[in-house]
């Protein structure tokens, strides 16, 4: 076997790629305030050497755990990460550091980072000979697990994805006040699996009043997932005592504000990706502050005619004025569709004026 091997290939890259990407959505949900990466070593002959994901605030990062599996092979080789090594001292040392530690002598990642404290590890690993290719699925990367990161890190603030069920004539509850089940057990499953990979469900002390709900991400049998979101409540009203929300399934905050920019703020420390749960005037509230950056509808094949419609007022009077989205996906579950939607344009364009 000749001790000079050629570099992995191209489609050995895209395919350690797809592999980084899996194992960083693996762990979304788990990272935050850090982003979720993954992480692929190959030796120095392109076979798979180790994988690696970011564990949680105070762990290794995914470059480490990847290199820790490959051992001995790592020198010589190649990582192919989500995310460019990082280049400073955190809790953690500069992952850049690492891979020169470990011998490695090509690295290809994704997304640039975009933290100026933590970016530069291209740069240095350039500048200690290595070969460094930058780009790969980037796309695939940034609108995937490290989209709410990314989002944080240009605004400031977590993502916010507006999530609600409603029927075809756009009704989320009946006239009598009931919303169970609008949606089947299909789209159930999808609801409660992406609990699991978020950071927080923000809901208003109205619909903790109404429907004590418990907001905890399930598993198909019904058991609690490992994984489970912060549980928001915003408004000024109290929550009973005995409120399923403040069991001890997940942890809980009340925020007695109705403001939700002040909503936003307060978890922006620690979290990235944030679901809305609220009822209509709460959906109303963040979409007319011009928070909301995606929509995840569950629309199901039924008609009820009157009852509680899924968003209230946002004082639009002219079609003109319309709030528009463009679609994203459409996926089919059971006989229910999710369709994921953005806002056309900055979200700047349908604030309120402060």
């Amino acid at each position: 076997m000749s001790s000079a091997s050629p570099a992995p290939g191209d489609d050995r890259i895209a395919a350690a790629m797809e592999l980084a990407i899996d194992l960083a959505e693996q762990v979304r949900g788990r990272t935050s305030p850090n982003p979720p990466v993954g992480a692929v070593i190959l030796d120095e002959y392109g076979a798979l050497a180790g994988t690696g994901a970011t564990r949680p605030p105070g762990g290794p990062h995914a470059e480490v755990m990847a290199l820790r599996q490959a051992g001995p092979r790592a020198r010589g080789g190649t990582a192919v990460v989500t995310l460019e090594p990082c280049n400073h001292h955190g809790r953690t040392g500069p992952c850049a550091e690492a891979l020169l530690d470990a011998g490695v002598t090509a690295v290809h990642y994704a997304v640039a980072d975009p933290n100026p404290q933590a970016s530069g590890g291209a740069d240095r690993l350039r500048a200690c000979g290595l070969t460094v290719t930058a780009g790969v699925r980037a796309e695939q990367v940034a609108s995937g697990p490290l989209r709410a990161w990314l989002h944080r890190v240009r605004t400031g603030r977590p993502q916010l994805t507006w999530k609600y069920a409603a029927t075809l004539d756009g009704r989320s509850a009946a006239a009598d006040g009931t919303s169970q089940w609008i949606t089947g057990p299909v789209a159930r499953e999808r609801v409660h699996a992406e609990r699991g990979r978020i950071d927080a469900i923000v809901v208003g002390t109205g619909t903790v009043l109404a429907d004590d709900p418990a907001l905890t991400a399930r598993l198909p049998d019904g058991t609690l997932s490992a994984t489970q979101p912060l549980r928001v409540v915003v408004g000024r009203r109290d929550i009973p005592p005995g409120a399923r929300i403040l069991d001890d399934s997940a942890p809980t905050v009340h925020l007695r504000t109705d403001d939700p920019h002040e909503v936003l703020a307060a978890l922006a420390a620690e979290h990235c990706d944030v679901q809305l749960e609220g009822g209509p005037r709460l959906a109303a509230a963040f979409l007319r502050a011009g928070l909301v950056d995606r929509v995840q509808a569950y629309l199901a094949p039924v008609l009820i005619g009157a009852g509680q419609g899924a968003v209230g007022d946002l004082g639009i009077g002219t079609i003109s004025a319309a709030l528009r989205f463009h679609r994203e996906s459409v996926d089919v579950l059971g006989e229910d569709i999710l369709l994921t939607l953005v806002p056309d344009g900055p979200a700047a364009d349908c604030q309120e004026d402060r």
